[in-house]
């Protein structure tokens, strides 16, 4: 189960656009961002030259004064570029200048409309000539467990310097920071949404910034480094389809009644004469989208393209509360997701191209346990694969997860048996103790002197979160003993995450003692918890293998699935 011990929020920093005749002034918009809606401002004036010129305000994030790259009009048709966020944005200006509708995209495109200011909008902070340090700073915190990029860019303002902060490799942009202070060579930012800070020293040449970042109590050392284009470089992900496709995809949506949650997903269909087999992608714990985006990697993208490529239709969906789907994922549990997986089957149903007969799940990690409560209730479900689900209580998988890790990081067994002792204690404590005041105080008083003090309160929360206390005591064998259609269990023999040994084993006794007999149980060679071909199968290198899925393991799926 993926949780990143570096938590940072997703944000959109987006960008604006104007068109047609005299764009010049201020136009205003809002993004709708999955559960989050965006006010943006953008400025536009006319550059010396005679040209246009622009800065966008994104107001909810307190970054002000981002500028725009370039700026195109031809006719009506507007075209921003905002480098520094990595967006665009294209829209058709009305005959009276007064509205903009367009898309802007970042990573994904999200419809964009904007509309002129009756009156100058004044949002903060005015441009002023660009300080030695402005422009893009690149570096990475080794967290111990994840190796994470993150990217500062710099702004001078007429009220001093601004700055905004992605972590591109858990996909989040903009996240606007709360105060930048430089006194000769030393600097420090602060980012309080996330509970971070970076101070360090800027090197004479100033193509370095030589320092650390903390969050949340905790140090490692940051080393920021001028990017001279101002663009990240792009990891290699060479499995990721690269359009056009041999096969329609369409952006759909479909409601889970139960709760009241329109999902918003992507249906992929093989060319030819259906209908044909179908399967949903459910994605594994944390705030996924529909490609289960992970440090880089989109891993149902790719299996999505290799499954359909094979005959399957594939359904997958952010999840409630993400991206594009609406909900609240904070307060949401396994239970729900599942309710959320349910609507998804219900979805295939009713779709022409699908075989209703031979619709199936394929669930990764939460996933994987996820599927079997589908299945379970579902007797339309043709069969289910389980991609290193779980066959524990997650009790029981948390002890033994943190005790592989930190042996791969190279602790001690006897610091790795003291630290599984407390993780022991405080999961009790959570599952047992009813008073939650006393609860939070002994929980508090086991980690004193541990952990530092600024991270034991988000600890708390974190394990007494409703998705967390509903996956300690989940117990999957008597689900898995209710699943009578067929089901592929598979699991990485390198997964620290969730071990084969403990899982594998588990899964095939409920099976058996259910009276399942059609079911296979394999575990594949040299691979990790995400089904990468891996080296210790440690998380912290998830980022830095190229593969994004095992070939071997995607035949493995498609093979098993066209059999059913």
């Amino acid at each position: 189960m993926i949780r990143l011990l570096l938590w940072i929020s997703a944000m959109l920093v987006c960008a604006s656009g104007a068109a047609a005749q005299d764009v010049t002034g201020d136009w205003q918009g809002t993004l709708h961002a999955g559960a989050a809606d965006l006010h943006l401002i953008l400025h536009i004036t006319r550059a010396a030259d005679g040209g246009l010129q622009a800065t966008l305000d994104s107001v909810d994030q307190g970054a002000n004064g981002i500028p725009v790259k370039t700026v195109t009009l031809q006719g009506a048709e507007l075209k921003l570029d905002v480098a520094m966020v990595r967006g665009t944005y294209e829209g058709t200006v009305n005959k009276d200048a007064t509205e903009i509708s367009g898309t802007w995209s970042q990573g994904q495109p999200l419809p964009l409309t904007f509309k002129r200011a009756a009156s100058p909008v004044d949002s903060g902070h005015k441009p002023a000539p660009p300080s030695d340090i402005d422009g893009a700073w690149l570096g990475t915190i080794d967290t111990g467990v994840f190796k994470l990029r993150v990217v500062f860019y710099i702004v001078n303002t007429v009220d001093g310097l601004t700055a905004t902060m992605d972590s591109p490799d858990q996909g989040a942009k903009g996240i606007p920071t709360s105060s930048v202070r430089r006194k000769d060579s030393s600097l420090k930012i602060e980012v309080k949404s996330i509970s971070g800070a970076f101070e360090g020293t800027i090197s004479n040449d100033l193509n370095t910034i030589d320092g650390g970042w903390t969050q949340l109590g905790r140090s490692t050392p940051l080393v920021l480094t001028r990017m001279k284009d101002g663009s990240v470089p792009e990891l290699r992900r060479p499995q990721n389809p690269v359009k056009p496709y041999p096969y329609h995809e369409e952006d759909v949506s479909y409601e889970s009644k139960a709760q009241g949650v329109t999902l918003a997903a992507t249906l992929t269909i093989p060319p030819g004469k259906g209908p044909f087999p179908a399967v949903l992608l459910i994605c594994g714990s944390g705030p996924h989208d529909r490609d289960e985006s992970l440090l880089g990697h989109k891993p149902f993208l790719v299996l999505s393209d290799y499954l359909t490529r094979h005959g399957i239709a594939v359904l997958r969906a952010d999840k409630r509360g993400t991206a594009k789907s609406t909900g609240d994922y904070k307060t949401a549990t396994t239970a729900d997701f599942a309710t959320d997986a349910e609507a998804g089957v219900a979805y295939l149903k009713a779709r022409p191209e699908v075989n209703p007969h031979k619709i199936g799940l394929i669930g990764h990690s939460e996933g994987g346990v996820i599927a079997p409560i589908v299945a379970a209730k579902d007797p339309d479900v043709a069969f289910i694969v389980m991609m290193a689900g779980s066959g524990v209580r997650g009790d029981e998988i948390l002890v033994a997860q943190g005790a592989l890790i930190e042996a791969a990081m190279g602790k001690s067994a006897e610091d790795v048996e003291k630290d599984s002792a407390t993780q022991r204690k405080l999961l009790n404590l959570v599952e047992t103790e009813k008073d939650e005041a006393v609860r939070d105080k002994k929980m508090r008083e086991e980690m004193a002197g541990r952990i530092p003090d600024a991270q034991i309160e988000a600890t708390i929360q974190q394990l007494t979160s409703p998705w967390f206390r509903y996956f300690l005591s989940y117990d999957p064998a008597p689900t898995l003993r209710r699943v009578k259609c067929p089901v592929l269990a598979i699991n990485g023999e390198k997964d620290l995450q969730v071990p084969p040994q403990q899982n594998l084993p588990a899964i095939r006794m409920a099976l058996e003692e259910g009276g399942n007999k059609h079911f296979e149980i394999v575990e594949l060679p040299g691979l990790n918890h995400l089904f990468q071909t891996a080296k210790t199968g440690a998380p912290s290198e998830y980022a830095g293998i190229e593969e994004t899925m095992s070939p071997a393991a995607m035949k493995t799926i498609a093979d098993w699935v066209l059999k059913q």
